[in-house]
């Protein structure tokens, strides 16, 4: 099977989603013209770590899987279960690194453990806390049984962060996630290698700009000390959640007032602008499943379209009365 990378949103997402199904459903597949369009074309560090990661635990055979490769080639085997370590060396996402494995392990005979070593809260990623509190909560009720475990938190550029996945045998259900209702916010603001008020000031801000629109919040604060310096708060409400990370010159009370931000403006629909495109394999492997919301981004179009040349599957898409999009099969 070939996929072209540059489809649509034309990121990794298309490696990662790709990858994962071509080891579920044991389709070899080529792609071309990865991450096209970005500035730097081709394989990132730790786009290389989880193809790699996901070929060695499923017994796969890969050629041209090298730093800026835009063509790769992946051969699946037999998933397998097991104990692994893996280093993405870089502050590369250990979010994302999950992202392209985690559809395919459920399916290994046994439990798989994985030890990650990379960035656990950096840009244009999933935070730790998002997969572990608002994926993993979505995930779980459709049956998905995984544990996720932050050792060590780390930031960009130095990286450093810790987590282990324990990843068991799972049968996926179809679930509805059609309305959500939200009574209390839950969060954890955290800052490693800063004053002490940093995160406190995060969560003060997030918990202001929540109670002004109707919600109570309960935000816990992490002061650490590990080797990568930082900050970020993330919030949730069931399917919905909110993330910011802080940066030089940005205030904490900036981070913490973007992060509700974020979460209010999705609060409404059955899932959050982020987990909607996670969301699309798993909805095709249970045979089924539907969401709501506020709208449907480039990500969760790409990962249709990928999810729909491995898979038995067609989604639609169509616009209620009250204004949200609703997804199913």
């Amino acid at each position: 099977m070939k996929i072209d990378g540059s489809y649509g949103e034309g990121g990794g997402q298309i490696l990662r989603t790709s990858v994962a199904l071509s080891a579920v459903s044991g389709k070899p597949v080529e792609i071309e013209n990865i991450r096209k369009g970005r500035p730097k074309p081709g394989l990132s560090a730790q786009h290389v770590k989880a193809v790699e990661g996901l070929a060695r635990i499923c017994e796969a055979s890969v050629s041209e899987c090298h730093l800026r490769s835009t063509r790769l080639c992946f051969t699946p085997g037999k998933i397998m279960d097991g104990n692994h370590e893996i280093d993405i060396g870089t502050a590369g996402s250990i979010s994302l690194f999950l992202q392209c494995l985690m559809p395919a392990l459920m399916h290994a005979p046994g439990t798989v453990r994985i030890k990650i070593t990379g960035g656990t809260d950096v840009r244009w990623s999933p935070s730790i806390d998002y997969l572990r509190f608002v994926t993993l909560f979505a995930l779980r009720m459709m049956g998905y049984e995984c544990e996720l475990r932050l050792i060590r938190r780390g930031y960009y550029p130095r990286g450093g962060g810790c987590v282990e996945a324990i990843i068991n045998p799972s049968n996926l259900k179809k679930i509805n996630f059609d309305s959500g209702r939200c009574r209390q916010v839950e969060g954890i603001s955290h800052s490693s290698g800063l004053p002490f008020h940093v995160s406190q000031r995060q969560a003060a801000s997030a918990q202001k700009l929540l109670l002004e629109n109707g919600y109570k919040s309960r935000i816990t604060t992490e002061v650490n000390d590990y080797p990568s310096t930082g900050s970020g708060i993330t919030l949730w409400c069931g399917t919905i959640g909110g993330t910011a990370l802080g940066e030089p010159g940005l205030k904490a009370e900036k981070v913490g007032f973007i992060a509700a931000r974020a979460l209010l403006d999705d609060l409404g629909a059955g899932v959050d602008e982020f987990l909607q495109d996670q969301l699309i394999p798993y909805i095709a492997l249970a045979g089924g499943g539907s969401f709501t919301a506020r709208n449907i981004s480039m990500h969760t179009k790409t990962n249709i379209w990928v999810t729909e040349q491995f898979l038995p599957v067609k989604f639609k898409v169509e616009k209620l009365e009250t204004g949200l999009f609703r997804v199913w099969i």
